[in-house]
């Protein structure tokens, strides 16, 4: 954060949804990647109501283990209990807690960034007990100061859209920078500094709480590797021969990405329609920033033009809709369809039973050709298919053919 500067609040989409979940839970977990604004969050909520207490310090840690029933006697509810993970032993006493006093709403608050070991403890203990939320970084329009719309095939106003538009150059300039809080509300930050800093603090934190990580560079060398290979398919194998590691480190490295929410595994769609599918998964960071920094790019133009460039607009397309989503308390179902012949839509999202097609292109200037994927799977999948949209860096909205809108980035 830049010095003498007063916080900057953003105004996040989850709001209405934590606060909800706060009238209807004892407790709402909140979880999701470091820096994200979980702790700013909170506290803009609910500060005057509820005590806050981070159990990152050791002390407090330590405090927490040898006597959590003390512990939780010294703060009880309501109280927002930070970083949750670092004290799993005080969720069987939090349990405790909210049973003995079943019908009171909103009674502990919890966060957390790490998923994998996080979730395991929650659902053994606080079942039926707790909303479980996630934050993540800044969708666009959070970022924009702008109301959240639905996604453009959930409105019933198709004419809606953002009321300003970016240009070409500060998409890119965007993309590259990021969407975590730090760097919206203080744009003077570096942001490959704060990149930097942000990539060892979560491999010193993280990776070694969560899974035993003996050679740390080594774990880096796999994060470029990923960037690297965003948006395609992913073979582990060649990953592992490359970096001289077994498939199963590859794998539980994979893994801790996941749990930490550092990146997106998107599965392919499965279906029974008489086509040999691909069945490899593709790996998206969660934050465009962060690809943008792994791949050692620095210059807005050379991320545009480079061959990166399809790779990072797919990711920011990927993320605002999971954004978008999960900010709405809703778990999004995405996937990509690709048969064996070639043919393939980037992202197919599932709803209400039906599914979106999506098609990223780099070009700001959308052509029909752009969207013969997308009729290819209209075709296959008939009735279940929705509109689809070809997803693109310009200005330009506008019909490709019956039932394809191309559609700017900034509209979604």
């Amino acid at each position: 954060m830049e010095a003498n500067k007063t916080p900057i609040y953003i105004t996040r989409s989850l709001e209405p949804v934590i606060k909800r979940a706060v009238e209807q839970f004892p407790a709402v977990v909140l979880t999701g990647p470091r820096q994200s604004g979980k702790t700013t969050l909170l506290k803009h909520l609910f500060s005057d109501r509820y005590r806050y207490v981070s159990m990152e310090p050791p002390d407090v840690r330590v405090a927490a283990k040898e006597d959590p029933r003390a512990f939780i006697e010294m703060f009880p509810p309501p109280v927002i209990l930070d970083e949750i993970q670092h004290a799993p032993e005080l969720l069987p006493y939090i349990k405790e807690r909210i049973d003995s006093n079943r019908n009171k709403r909103g009674q502990f608050l919890l966060t957390g960034s790490q998923n994998l070991l996080l979730m395991e403890k929650v659902t053994e203990s606080l079942a039926g007990r707790a909303a479980l939320l996630r934050l993540f970084p800044l969708s666009r329009r959070e970022a924009a100061g702008e109301p959240q719309l639905p996604l453009p095939w959930e409105r019933e106003n198709r004419n809606e859209s953002n009321k300003r538009p970016f240009t070409y150059g500060e998409l890119w300039r965007n993309l590259l920078r990021g969407w975590y809080p730090e760097l919206v509300a203080y744009p003077n930050i570096d942001s490959n500094l704060w990149h930097g800093s942000y990539i060892q603090t979560y491999l010193e934190r993280d990776v070694r709480t969560i899974r035993q990580v003996g050679d740390l560079s080594q774990f880096q060398n796999f994060l470029r590797i990923l960037a690297a290979r965003s948006a395609q398919l992913l073979n582990l194998t060649d990953i592992a021969r490359d970096l001289g590691i077994a498939v199963n480190t590859a794998k539980a490295w994979l893994s801790v990405l996941e749990a930490s929410y550092q990146v997106i595994v998107l599965r392919p769609y499965f279906t029974n329609i008489g086509k040999r599918l691909v069945k490899r998964p593709k790996v998206y960071f969660t934050d465009v920033g962060t690809l943008c920094y792994l791949a050692g790019l620095k210059e807005p133009h050379h991320a545009a033009a480079g061959p990166m460039g399809g790779a990072i607009m797919e990711t920011a397309v990927l993320s605002e809709i999971v954004k978008t989503l999960v900010h709405q308390g809703i778990e999004p179902r995405i996937y990509f369809w690709r048969t064996i012949a070639g043919t393939e839509v980037d992202l197919v999202v599932e709803t209400e039973g039906k599914l979106v097609p999506i098609e990223v292109k780099l070009s700001a200037t959308p052509r029909p050709t752009m969207a013969s994927a997308i009729k290819r799977f209209q075709q296959d999948f008939e009735n279940r298919a929705l509109s689809g949209y070809v997803v693109h860096p310009g200005e330009v909205k506008l019909p490709l053919g019956s039932g394809v809108m191309a559609l700017p980035f900034a509209e979604l």
